[in-house]
């Protein structure tokens, strides 16, 4: 089993110390009520970001916009930077969080205590025992999104062992005769969307694509036949997955909760890794982090 497969496999425990033991701090740095918020992140932390922003935003704890740290991104008086860094050494993020302006409440989620992130903001969400090893991040994302639920409010308790038994059956894809991946969600599970058409790009080298679930009609589904797999992550809308299977593309609209879909499309990007002869672990042109000099 690769490194990358073991972190998956981990997560159902992962979720559980997640919930046993860091709960109340998520609650005290994530919800902050009233409070404006600019979530910034690069790469997966990026997508992670626009989930977040829009489920705190939808629970009503305050306007919460998300960014790439590595764009220009336009100040709004905002109250809280919360800045997402699994390495906490990413460069990008190091330079957004220097330019902010003074005075502003700043909040790192990483899994690094003592880095350049971590040392420069107000408060840390340190999820150092959700930290990965793998290039290719799996359950650190997935880990801040359960904390971020419970403590917006949604009970998500049941998700460790909804997990633990779907991750313990065979990975019920079967990719004979795909080459190309396209995922869709909406609203906070845009953002997962995102997230599960990344890891097969990284870890497989594969054609993956990812989009707000009603726009795919409006241009991308013209590349869509046989070697389509299209999978819904989250609610689907019945005409749309009719018109997708007319192309004769697979269609698969996930059951479990959206955290526990974005985990088995990890699995389904090893898996498409292996059957390349590729190592997961070691994904070409990739680091852990982006530092630059």
């Amino acid at each position: 089993m690769t490194l990358t497969s073991r972190e998956i496999a981990s997560q159902p425990a992962i979720w559980r110390e997640a919930l046993d033991k860091h709960a109340e701090r998520a609650t005290e740095l994530l919800t902050l009520p009233g409070s404006r918020m600019l979530v910034l992140g690069c790469g997966t932390s990026a997508f992670v970001a626009e989930s977040f922003a829009a489920l705190r935003e939808q629970a009503g704890f305050g306007v919460t916009d998300a960014a790439y740290a590595s764009e220009p991104w336009t100040w709004r008086d905002y109250d809280a930077v919360l800045v997402l860094s699994r390495s906490g050494t990413t460069t990008e993020v190091v330079e957004a969080l220097d330019a902010l302006p003074a005075g502003v409440r700043t909040i790192a989620v990483t899994g690094v205590g003592d880095s350049p992130v971590a040392e420069r903001v107000d408060d840390v969400l340190l999820l150092d025992f959700a930290d990965e090893e793998s290039v290719v991040q799996t359950r650190f994302p997935t880990t801040f999104l359960l904390l971020a639920r419970a403590a917006l409010g949604e009970n998500v308790h049941t998700l460790p062992a909804q997990a633990e038994v779907t991750l313990s059956r065979p990975l019920d894809v079967d990719i004979e005769g795909l080459t190309h991946f396209v995922y869709l969600g909406s609203g906070w599970t845009y953002g997962l969307a995102q997230e599960a058409a990344l890891k097969i790009r990284e870890a497989a080298q594969a054609w993956a694509e990812s989009y707000p679930m009603l726009d795919y009609r409006h241009g991308p589904l013209a590349v869509a036949d046989s070697r389509s797999l299209v999978w819904i992550i989250g609610r689907a809308e019945p005409t749309l997955v009719a018109d997708i299977e007319r192309t004769g593309a697979t269609v698969r609209v996930g059951t479990a909760d959206p955290l526990v879909e974005l985990a088995q499309a990890q699995r389904l990007a090893v898996a498409i890794a292996e059957r390349s002869g590729l190592n997961p672990d070691a994904p070409r042109h990739l680091t852990r982090s982006i530092v630059l000099s």
